[in-house]
């Protein structure tokens, strides 16, 4: 979940996120709509993987679909399942809050309205 949680948008696009340990020492997690289990596995593995000092082994471990992808952190084995996704294109494509502020400003008059400096900041 750490290394999710710098991907606020695609949290808060999984309804029911849950998660629970099994007898075997995996981790299952599940989650209806939001990205598709071979994105968050492919983001997973990406960010976990990432050089630096705190640095875990992270590897697919198995074939990845919409729906389950098997991925190994430190011999540690995580199922993930989504149920019902949508995939991250689509929820790019979602507007969000910082996309919605042309919309809440209203019409743009006669001539183009500029970027505001928090909007470049936060990538609206």
């Amino acid at each position: 979940m750490a290394a999710l949680s710098g991907e606020a948008e695609t949290l808060e696009a999984c309804r029911d996120l849950t998660w629970w340990r099994t007898t075997d020492h995996s981790w299952h997690v599940e989650w209806r709509d939001g990205p598709q289990a071979a994105e968050v596995a492919a983001l997973l593995v990406e960010r976990i993987g990432e050089p630096g000092p705190d640095a875990a082994p992270a590897a697919p471990a198995g074939p990845a679909t919409a729906s389950t992808a098997v991925i190994d952190v430190m011999e540690v084995t995580f199922v993930l399942r989504a149920i019902d996704p949508f995939g991250m294109e689509r929820l790019r494509s979602r507007p969000g809050l910082w996309r919605l502020s042309a919309a809440l400003d209203g019409p743009a008059g006669a001539g183009e309205r500029s970027r505001q400096h928090w909007e470049e900041l936060l990538g609206g």
